[in-house]
């Protein structure tokens, strides 16, 4: 009997760890949206989505099971585990994805649909909108906003009329470092977005080397936990 009940235990020990190892309680999953690899992670019953579209390059070189290979440690990136941790499906995307294709994507998942882009991801993501794309909400970070920003590439010039904004939060460190990002862009693009578009902002945590990277105030260093509480609940 005992060695019986022995074995009945091993033997549901390692099926269980055969569907462990199979992946089926597996937290992150690779997807591909239009030829686009993307990392989704799922609750069980999401509440609403979001997008999330990092800086910098924007190529997160998504491997086998939601693995990510670049960019780590954006803001973004780092924290998209919290976002699911509060009830939405997530998807982190690539440079490259259709984010029209990304928001009809999760729409089938859990609508209402945010994307949320930082640093030189809300270029991207503007870039998306003004190609088509519908979010429900639209979150900007760090973002690239208007002349005044301090380049001509920015939110404001790629949509060219308030009209293509979805509702949009702005979340703006009030002393961003980075020459492209300035504080003094947020007011201009707010006014600009007559009434479509509204700011929190930020101050505090840690400031640490290169301005416009992810351990700066640029990246929220030490303020995750706001960003990703205002973010996960606009939409």
């Amino acid at each position: 009997m005992r060695q019986g009940f022995r074995e009945a235990v091993i033997g549901v020990a390692f099926g269980f760890a055969v569907i462990v190892s199979a992946g089926v309680v597996r937290a992150d999953e690779t997807v591909s949206i239009g030829g686009s690899q993307a990392v989704l992670l799922k609750p069980a019953a999401p509440r609403a989505s979001v997008i999330l579209m990092p800086g910098g390059d924007g190529e997160i070189n998504a491997g086998p099971g939601g693995q990510i290979g670049h960019l780590k440690n954006n803001q973004l990136v780092r924290t998209r585990a919290a976002y699911k941790a509060h009830g939405l499906a997530v998807l982190v995307v690539d440079a490259n994805v259709n984010l029209a294709a990304a928001v009809d994507y999760m729409a089938k998942i859990k609508r209402p649909v945010t994307v949320v882009g930082t640093s030189r991801g809300t270029l991207r993501a503007a870039q998306g909108i003004a190609r088509g794309a519908r979010p429900d909400a639209l979150v900007l970070t760090s973002g690239f906003l208007s002349n005044e920003s301090g380049s001509g590439q920015n939110v404001e010039n790629i949509l060219g009329s308030p009209g293509r904004l979805p509702r949009t939060l702005v979340i703006h460190h009030r002393q961003d470092g980075c020459k492209f990002t300035q504080p003094a862009g947020v007011d201009p693009f707010i006014k600009w977005a007559g009434g479509k578009a509204r700011v929190v902002w930020l101050s505090g945590g840690a400031d640490i080397g290169n301005p416009c990277a992810a351990k700066a105030h640029h990246g929220f260093n030490g303020l995750d936990g706001r960003v990703v509480s205002l973010a996960a609940g606009f939409r």
